[in-house]
């Protein structure tokens, strides 16, 4: 794996992204997530999601996002289909923010089971409308499904970001704490829910999120259908 990283912990495996200055979000960053994701599967172990210092993501590849509305619309839907497994893996996902979380990246936040995020100037959300992109059919759905309603509008249509703390409020983290807390934190939350009853969870897992998870899927396969750019 050239993009991520997959170290094995006593009670679980942390996955850690590290493509770039801004983590971006490539066709290769979803595979090497989908293959990690296959082995902590086989291995039925929770997975804590990580960045690098200072950064989950930035979002998907500017480059193949601008390059054409083919290119955008297949990494787009690639990446729709990451979050809907995220949101049906059997095995709890911890999600350990490391800094900022733009577009894709406060989306893989809201595929989390749990999110911590870190103290310090960070911006959290989803900045689409800002840089040009009209939100896709499925970003709308995974925002209606995880964020609080209050702040729906104020993220998708307005590209509201936010302070750790105040995402917390919105929806995108559920705990903040210090930088240097982080990643024992997570471990603690990955033991707490490691000592789940695995079937019990990943069936009422679905069954929580049945509703969402059939909208997303309309949802994917209507951006499959639409075009997707970027205009500044």
């Amino acid at each position: 794996m050239n993009t991520i990283t997959y170290t094995r912990e006593e009670t679980h495996i942390i996955i850690t992204i590290n493509n770039g200055k801004v983590n971006a979000i490539s066709h290769e960053v979803i595979d090497e997530l989908n293959e990690a994701l296959n082995q902590a599967e086989n291995e039925q172990k929770v997975v804590v999601l990580m960045g690098k210092e200072g950064i989950l993501s930035a979002g998907y590849d500017l480059r193949t996002m601008t390059a054409s509305a083919d290119s955008a619309k297949t990494l787009v839907t690639k990446g729709s289909k990451l979050i809907h497994r995220m949101l049906s893996f059997p095995m709890p996902i911890v999600a350990a923010c490391t800094g900022h979380a733009v577009a894709k990246g406060a989306f893989l936040l809201l595929a989390c089971d749990y999110r911590i995020g870190v103290e310090g100037d960070f911006k959290i959300g989803l900045n689409e409308v800002m840089i040009g992109m009209t939100m896709h059919h499925a970003g709308i759905a995974i925002a209606r499904a995880r964020l609080a309603p209050v702040y729906l509008d104020r993220s998708v249509i307005n590209a509201e970001m936010y302070s750790p703390k105040d995402a917390i409020k919105a929806g995108f983290l559920d705990l903040v704490v210090p930088v240097e807390q982080l990643q024992v934190t997570a471990g603690k939350v990955a033991g707490m829910f490691s000592k789940l009853n695995k079937r019990a969870h990943a069936e009422t897992k679905l069954k929580v999120r049945v509703g969402h998870l059939t909208d997303l899927v309309k949802a994917i396969e209507l951006d499959s259908k639409a075009q997707i750019e970027i205009k500044g």
